[in-house]
């Protein structure tokens, strides 16, 4: 109940304070990248439970000669990255947070059809809401390899307390700041989950 009371009132302040940099950045993405200015998608929350996660579009729609999309690298800009290096793309979350079916703070929500990739152990990261940063984001986000990731969220699940959730919100913005961690070394963001990293 209190993460819960602590993710209303944040999401609803932070996007109060936020709107003016919320109105900045979707003209700044209609006139780099186009409509929509919103990106959607599916993602898993507790339980595995689907959602649409909101995030300012950061790439392009660009496909190839059959129809398929292209690969991140070739799909996002240098206008892209920036937004992505200062976690601008990341604030529509917070409307997500204010639904319910986010936290500020939780294992990231990562794509659905990494679903029935998962061991066992792994899976715990489910046991609770997804979050807009975790301990995994404090820890390297997407510069450590996806089995470090993993057991830094189900190291978060285990070991949840409201105290350690205001450890890594005050971290996360020390991260923002340095910009750390962005991207995998070799990849736009960060290599597919295939199970077995």
């Amino acid at each position: 109940m209190l993460k819960r009371m602590m993710d209303i009132c944040g999401s609803i302040i932070g996007i109060i304070i936020l709107s003016p940099v919320y109105l900045i950045v979707a003209i700044l993405v209609h006139r780099n990248l186009g409509s929509p200015i919103i990106f959607r998608q599916k993602r898993p929350g507790k339980n595995g439970k689907v959602f649409e996660m909101l995030k300012f579009r950061s790439m392009l729609d660009k496909t190839d000669k059959n129809g398929e999309v292209l690969p991140d690298k070739k799909r996002l800009t240098s206008f892209g990255m920036k937004l992505r290096s200062t976690s601008l793309d990341e604030l529509p979350e917070l409307f997500n947070v204010l639904k319910g079916d986010m936290s500020l703070v939780g294992p990231r929500p990562l794509l659905v059809e990494y679903l029935k990739l998962y061991s066992k152990e792994q899976n715990k990261r489910h046991n609770m809401k997804p979050g807009i940063t975790g301990l995994a984001q404090i820890n390297g986000r997407n510069s450590i390899s996806w089995s470090e990731k993993l057991k830094y969220d189900v190291e978060y699940v285990d070991n949840f307390n409201i105290l350690l959730d205001i450890k890594i919100l005050f971290i996360t913005i020390y991260k923002v700041i340095k910009r750390e961690g962005i991207s995998q070394e070799g990849n736009a963001t960060m290599e597919s989950f295939t199970g077995d990293n």
